[in-house]
């Protein structure tokens, strides 16, 4: 089945609702009378509702529609944000040394506008022990509590412990960090 609605001599109903050009509603009339009206207008008839009774079919230059249709959905596609999962693995015995340095790719990772899953790893006898992975995460996101929300809270699933964090503001954008930087040094040297 093609995605495309059917045009001129590919509709196959007898009648038609028929709309003008400007949106006007003509009425219900049969194909032919409708392939006529679009041929004098030098306009193509395009289906615009298959599945009503009879079929909606719009007067329109069918060439320029399938164009601007294109460029809308270019334009959407332009303003969609990727949003991106980074992951972060822990243990429940970290260092201090060692969690200031995740913590540290935690926020470079919010920074960035990316979601971060933090994950703490169970193995053997730590498993017995759920309660020191929760508080980790609780630290983590206290510590980092002004630049990301918890959007999933902490969780068991089997022997891994997972959290969900979503940066709270926008990331900067690169042009105006860029511009920044440059700007300071010619301050420094005037």
């Amino acid at each position: 089945m093609s995605t495309e609605p059917r045009i001129n001599d590919r509709i196959r109903v007898p009648e038609v609702r028929l709309v003008g050009p400007n949106g006007e509603q003509v009425g219900i009339v049969r194909i032919e009378d409708a392939l006529k009206l679009a041929q004098d207008a030098d306009l193509d008839l395009v289906e615009v509702a298959g599945q009503a009774r009879p079929p909606v079919c719009k007067l329109m230059d069918y060439g320029k529609f399938k164009y601007e249709s294109a460029q809308k959905a270019r334009e959407s596609r332009r303003n969609q944000q990727l949003t991106v999962i980074k992951e972060q693995k822990l243990r429940p015995k970290i260092d201090k040394h060692d969690y200031e340095t995740k913590r540290g790719h935690v926020i470079r990772f919010l920074e960035g506008g990316n979601k971060v899953k933090v994950t703490i790893m169970f193995r053997g006898r730590e498993q017995s022990r759920p309660e020191l992975g929760y508080r980790l995460l609780q630290r983590l996101a206290e510590d980092i509590g002004d630049m990301a929300v918890v959007e999933a809270a902490p969780k068991q699933d089997g022997r891994n412990m997972t959290m969900v964090l979503a940066p709270t503001k926008k990331p900067a954008s690169r042009k105006s960090t860029a511009a920044a930087s440059s700007d300071a040094p010619a301050d420094a040297e005037a």
